[in-house]
């Protein structure tokens, strides 16, 4: 159980910014950070995360609201005072200084002994597993080397907070995963809280305690990853966040939890009711490719559609199966590549199915 001190780590409270004093790239921010959590903020360019995260380094104004570290006020405090690591994309070593030179730099001037800046040096290097590039200059390393040791030199001096900036973003993808793992792991080693920044949606899946989604400066939900996933909100989450279906539909009937949804081809669909409101009749359900079954099938289901057959992929660990229902909507399924694979002609008929729990109805406007 989380004590009032750590669920008011961090606070942004009812945050707004504007440029021009008419348009708001952030609409009424608020998020409460627990002590040692990694809050991922998500969502398309320009969706206001990275705006977000400038407000909390100090390198924006707030226009309105305010952003609290412990309690305290951080709205007129300077960037240099607010005990906060950043790590960027661009790693911003010092290229003159060598390795072990760049991560005693933050420490020299914190005005520490050189006896305890070498010996925290030296910690540091075996950490991110360096011991034999302290002499090196960020020109001679890698680009996964550099940036283990700009994530070095944010921790070394102890902040409160570390911003990540998209600081995996001009690796390869092979490195990217490295990265990933080797965050999360000095993460769950240390303990620091992170507020990370991102566009991709797996290393927010991947690395978050929490994912916060943008989208034109409002944040559409704010939950751990399998929440995200299996229980998107409204249909822009359902969309951002990984693949899915969408299939356009008239509301039959409302229960309490669920919908009735007649779809193309004059099947009725039950689905969870995510935010379709009584009065509507008309919504978009939502399966994801994983969560489709082709007939015939072992798993169980209580929806099913019937839909032509238009190509299948091998992907290597699946197969993607392409359909179309009557209105010619695109339906994608994905099936593990194994021998129960099947196989169709093109424009045959197949039954697809699936089970109420996992797929959601959400008003048509999408969000």
């Amino acid at each position: 159980m989380s004590s009032k001190s750590d669920s008011s780590f961090l606070q942004f409270k009812n945050v707004k910014k504007s440029y021009d004093q008419k348009t708001l790239v952030v609409k009424d921010f608020n998020l409460d950070v627990k002590k040692g959590e990694f809050v991922t903020l998500l969502g398309p360019s320009g969706s206001g995360k990275t705006t977000v995260l400038m407000m909390l380094a100090g390198f924006e104004s707030i226009t309105s609201g305010d952003i609290t570290i412990q309690g305290e006020s951080i709205k007129r405090t300077a960037p240099y005072r607010r005990n906060i690591g950043m790590v960027f994309q661009s790693y911003a070593l010092f290229p003159h200084l060598t390795v072990s030179e760049n991560l005693g730099y933050p420490l020299s001037v914190r005005k520490l002994d050189k006896s305890d800046i070498k010996a925290k040096v030296g910690n540091y290097l075996k950490l991110i597993e360096l011991e034999a590039f302290g002499d090196r200059y960020p020109g001679q390393l890698s680009g996964g080397q550099r940036q283990r040791v700009a994530l070095a030199r944010a921790l070394i001096y102890e902040p409160r907070l570390v911003l990540m900036d998209e600081p995996l973003g001009a690796l390869d993808k092979k490195l990217r995963e490295q990265m990933q793992f080797e965050i999360s792991h000095l993460h769950h080693r240390l303990g620091f809280t992170v507020i990370y920044v991102t566009h991709d949606q797996t290393e927010a899946l991947t690395m978050s305690s929490r994912i916060a989604v943008f989208n034109n400066g409002v944040v559409q939900q704010c939950a751990p990853p399998d929440d995200l996933y299996e229980r998107p909100s409204n249909a822009f989450v359902a969309g951002f966040i990984g693949e899915n279906n969408f299939i356009s539909g008239n509301v039959s009937a409302h229960k309490k939890k669920t919908v009735s949804v007649a779809v193309p081809g004059g099947r009725k669909i039950v689905a969870q009711n995510a935010d379709v409101g009584s009065g509507e009749k008309n919504c978009i359900i939502s399966i994801r490719p994983e969560k489709i079954f082709i007939q015939p099938t072992a798993h169980a289901y209580d929806n099913e559609i019937t839909a032509k057959f238009v190509a299948r992929y091998y992907v290597g660990d699946f197969i993607r199966y392409n359909f179309r229902l009557a209105d010619r909507t695109e339906i994608t399924v994905k099936v593990l590549n194994d021998l129960a694979a099947p196989e169709f002609s093109e424009d045959e008929d197949a039954k697809l199915v699936w089970l109420t729990k996992d797929c959601f109805a959400f008003r048509k406007e999408r969000q």
